[in-house]
């Protein structure tokens, strides 16, 4: 859900492309990939989904995510999505289920009341734990534990997965009934950057008005780490810091060029694909 140019399918497709461990009956670890399948996703952006077919061919759109009829679904055993951050206008009074509806966390929630998946992996921004006093954090805490959901989340750090970005956002990983799933988290940095030089020249984070915003604080220099001329990130410097291929965004499903400025945007949008890998590594190493 709320796919944008696909940061979650490539972050799972990685992991599937990445021979895992498994052990035998003789105690030996033969090496294996496993390749997921995805039944659909939901999308509205014009831009994103060009992209996204572009990389993934023949998966079915369900469009707005606020008209999907869950009833309408196919079975699937893994929800996803960086649901926007949008006010949660009505949450914190602590009604449950109820505070969610007027935010798309509500669609989430209905959906997964419908079909009952065995795991759900949700993104959002760090200061969803923090708004209003820690009282929505609690109301979708709430919600999914409701719906039978055992939930657990840490913040992770998009600079301490393999990108120079300081991008902190908190990822919630629910199992359904509790018993179908191991322990996700705590994980523990992949790339510990204690170097002053490499923090110096970490990216801020990036936003979808990346290209509207002072292009200060990210990178710069051809070459020179320690050059003083600042410039704006290109929208292929972009998609490095979040995961993505070279050109991930430049060209559409029919075969147009997309603009800087909604390359700007999408990669803004997107999820960071190395974190989701790390998520996801642990999530099926079962």
């Amino acid at each position: 859900m709320f796919t944008g140019i696909g940061g979650f399918e490539l972050g799972i497709q990685n992991v599937g492309t990445k021979p895992q461990n498994s052990t035998n009956t003789k105690g030996a670890a033969p090496q294996h990939s496993f390749s997921p399948l995805c039944v659909g996703y939901s999308e509205i952006d014009k831009y994103a989904i060009n992209t996204y077919e572009r990389r993934f061919n023949g998966h079915t759109n369900y469009g707005d995510a606020t008209a999907i009829n869950a009833a309408d679904l196919p079975d699937f055993d893994l929800l996803v999505g960086g649901f926007p951050c949008q006010s949660f206008s009505i949450a914190g009074k602590r009604k449950g289920f109820d505070d969610t509806r007027g935010t798309l966390f509500f669609d989430i929630a209905r959906i997964l009341a419908e079909k009952r998946p065995r795991h759900l992996v949700l993104e959002n921004v760090k200061g969803l734990l923090s708004h209003n006093g820690g009282e929505t954090f609690q109301t979708i805490l709430g919600v999914l534990a409701d719906l039978g959901y055992r939930v657990e989340w840490q913040v992770l750090n998009s600079k301490d997965f393999g990108v120079p970005q300081n991008r902190e956002r908190v990822i919630i990983v629910g199992h359904l009934g509790g018993g179908c799933g191991g322990k996700v988290f705590p994980i523990r940095h992949s790339y510990k950057q204690n170097n002053e030089s490499v923090q110096r020249h970490t990216a801020n984070t990036l936003t979808a008005r990346y290209e509207a915003a002072q292009a200060t604080g990210t990178y710069i220099g051809e070459g020179e780490l320690n050059a003083q001329k600042i410039r704006r990130l290109t929208p292929k410097e972009c998609e490095r810091l979040q995961g993505f291929p070279d050109n991930w965004t430049a060209i559409g499903k029919d075969g147009e060029a997309i603009s800087d400025t909604q390359r700007y945007k999408m990669c803004g949008n997107a999820v960071t694909t190395n974190v989701v890998q790390a998520v996801f590594e642990r999530l099926f190493s079962d």
